[in-house]
């Protein structure tokens, strides 16, 4: 609650001051591919930042995963409101023949990665139950600097996830979740909770807002990290790297 209440805070204070917030960006269209996705990696922003703003951390790390991937991977960044249109998104793309029901060979081939930042690390979690309600398997979560919304959790993983991470600063009105636990840990490994402290090693987030770098400064610099979001790029990778080298394995060409 203590979250909640440093949100809302800092937002009131915007408001007092006249500030007016960005505007929502419209829905995000599905990208569309010709075969069932390898993968399919969902990222989610914070705040109020719209899906394909360049100066953000998680639409930066979904344009290099989206050049160094095979072609029928997805990746796509969404608006931390949209997670409704993420989970249709996935549930389109796992159908892979269109009859409008996953079946359990379906779902069994699901390669589903997820990150985001502020709120986006929390819709992070909240996709993850969602696929849960589906049967559907999700290989990592990542939070960064996850602020969860008015009667959300984001501190629980759900046993469909099988590996989850968590980065958060501990400084401002707006700051991290410190600590992220399994709801089931036989089923999900959580690789750890990093601590940042921007205090010590400052980030420049030159494309920051000025009410940003005014009233929010440390939570804006998990945004803009170059060598933290540089990590987790590595870790998605890895994980994609790790999938696609084990179906060669188990695919064996003549």
């Amino acid at each position: 609650m203590f979250v909640h209440a440093r949100f809302r805070t800092s937002v009131g204070l915007l408001t007092m001051l006249g500030v007016s917030l960005p505007a929502l960006s419209q829905p995000t269209g599905a990208t569309t591919i010709e075969t069932p996705p390898r993968s399919i990696v969902v990222g989610f922003v914070g705040g109020f930042v719209r899906h394909d703003n360049p100066h953000h951390g998680a639409v930066q790390l979904a344009q290099r995963i989206r050049s160094k991937v095979p072609k029928n991977t997805y990746v796509e960044v969404f608006e931390n409101r949209r997670r409704k249109q993420a989970r249709d998104a996935v549930l389109h793309l796992l159908d892979a023949n269109h009859d409008g029901t996953l079946s359990q060979e379906e779902k069994d081939q699901a390669r589903v990665i997820l990150f985001g930042q502020s709120w986006g690390g929390a819709a992070v979690v909240l996709l993850a139950r969602d696929l849960q309600r589906e049967g559907i398997p999700v290989l990592l979560t990542v939070q960064v600097d996850s602020v969860a919304k008015l009667w959300q959790d984001d501190s629980v993983i759900p046993a469909n996830v099988a590996e989850a991470v968590n980065f958060y600063q501990p400084h401002g009105i707006v700051h991290g979740l410190q600590r992220i636990t399994a709801a089931d840990p036989s089923k999900t490994e959580v690789l750890g909770n990093y601590r940042i402290d921007y205090r010590k090693t400052p980030i420049d987030c030159a494309h920051s807002s000025w009410y940003d770098r005014l009233f929010t400064p440390d939570h804006a610099q998990s945004e803009c990290d170059p060598q933290l979001w540089s990590h987790i790029e590595d870790l998605v990778r890895q994980r994609l790297s790790s999938y696609i080298d084990t179906t060669a394995a188990a695919n064996p060409q003549p």
